[in-house]
């Protein structure tokens, strides 16, 4: 069985949002299996940044849909959408 390689942009729900923060909560709530291989940043608007994790999953059943419902779970998380999909 393969990897997926997946970037993945999450919103936080605010620009006072500690970003540090933010990334180790998606970080710990990542299923088994998976990991973050860097985290990049990109600013949205109005002091708004993208954190634009690249998300290291087995191939498998549901691809990464349980690392999006885990993310969309996480405090501080406005919205999550898959960017980029490829395997490794």
């Amino acid at each position: 069985m393969g990897k997926v390689a997946a970037k993945i942009k999450v919103m936080p729900n605010s620009p006072e949002i500690d970003l540090d923060a933010l990334q180790e909560r998606l970080e710990s709530s990542l299923p088994e299996g998976a990991k973050i291989n860097g985290v990049e940043r990109e600013e949205v608007a109005f002091g708004l940044v993208a954190l634009y994790p690249t998300v290291i999953v087995p191939d498998g059943a549901g691809g990464t849909e349980t690392v999006e419902e885990n993310f969309t779970g996480v405090d501080g998380v406005e919205s999550v959408a898959v960017e980029n999909v490829g395997r490794i």
